[in-house]
């Protein structure tokens, strides 16, 4: 089971909750520690309003940046990602059409560019990959993702985009059988060339295909390959966990515990949370005693009603959290939480 514990010592770290409860800074400090038990880090990005880089203040972008020794950060730029998304498609496409088409291809193109879920899409195809290769090259990756239901989205639509590839691969089997079909009932067609769904199978899936089926389909196939790897490695307790973060307010807590019910539905690894900004003990003034009353009937809701969830504290820190000093005492509370 995922715990607090190994968190620095998993493969995937998703760090996720409600916009502005600390979850970058939460991603950053853990990068941070991780690096410092001498474990390499990249620390990712998948969140429009990019404060990465605001974090460890200096620029980042979109490409793996060093941040310190074995910490490296990067920053994915959604728009930019479905734009190079949506070319790559047109330009295969464009490829297996005669040039009449092309036009008709880019203005669909252009259409699919603004439809709903096709950033999701294409930042799920980078995420998954960065997923997969990301092991190879740093003893960790930590995603700084998106406001939760962006995240749930995210973390889903391998199953939707599995389900969506296999229904198109096997219309694409369909039409291509068909038009065999339809070629070897016509007069110039030849069966020794086209052979036909009632002659003997064929083991190889590609076998008969003219070169634009053989195209498609290897395409479709490869995305149904990467997003079930993705999925695989989404719910491999061993390797792959994800770390709630919320402050002690009714918004993010409520969101958390819906959160926290879809993704023990999808079976994805969940370490625990940290309850981020939680004020200090010596706080004074009449101000922030009445906002402590506050924070302790939310700390006892966390306690009640997420329980069951392993969960540490971080305080409210005197000043903004940016640069590395900041970052490293960050870290040194997760240390001491016993993360």
């Amino acid at each position: 089971m995922a715990d607090l514990h190994t968190l620095t010592e998993r493969r995937i770290v998703f760090v996720g909750g409600k916009g502005g409860v600390g979850k970058t800074t939460t991603a950053a400090a853990l990068g941070l520690l991780a690096a410092e038990r001498e474990r390499t880090c990249l620390v990712v990005s998948t969140d429009p309003a990019h404060s990465l880089g605001d974090a460890f203040d200096r620029e980042i972008g979109d490409r793996e940046t060093c941040l310190a020794a074995g910490l490296w950060g990067l920053e994915i730029d959604p728009e930019a990602q479905a734009r190079r998304h949506i070319d790559n498609v047109t330009e295969t496409m464009k490829s297996l059409v005669s040039p009449d088409m092309h036009g008709e291809i880019e203005r669909q193109m252009a259409l699919a560019r603004q439809s709903p879920g096709a950033i999701e899409a294409a930042m799920l195809e980078r995420v998954a990959q960065i997923m997969l290769d990301g092991r190879d090259r740093y003893d960790l990756v930590v995603f700084d993702t998106a406001p939760t239901g962006h995240t749930l989205r995210l973390l889903t639509l391998p199953e939707a985009m599995a389900a969506w590839t296999d229904g198109m691969l096997s219309h694409t089997r369909k039409s291509e059988q068909l038009g065999k079909v339809l070629r070897h009932l016509t007069p110039t067609g030849a069966r020794a060339e086209v052979p036909t769904p009632f002659d003997e199978p064929d083991e190889d899936p590609f076998e008969g295909m003219d070169r634009r089926t053989r195209r498609i389909t290897e395409t479709l196939l490869n995305r149904r390959r990467l997003f079930h790897r993705a999925r695989r490695l989404l719910t491999d307790v061993e390797q792959t966990a994800f770390l709630f973060v919320l402050t002690p307010e009714r918004l993010p807590i409520l969101e958390t515990r819906k959160a926290l019910e879809v993704l023990r539905q999808f079976d994805i690894p969940i370490a625990g949370a940290i309850v981020n900004r939680v004020l200090p003990d010596d706080v004074d003034g009449t101000f922030l005693q009445r906002r402590r009353r506050q924070e302790a009937d939310y700390l006892r809701v966390i306690e009640r009603d997420l329980g069951d969830l392993p969960h540490v504290r971080v305080p409210m820190l005197e000043h903004d959290v940016q640069g590395m000093e900041s970052l490293k005492a960050i870290a040194h509370h997760l240390a001491k939480a016993g993360i």
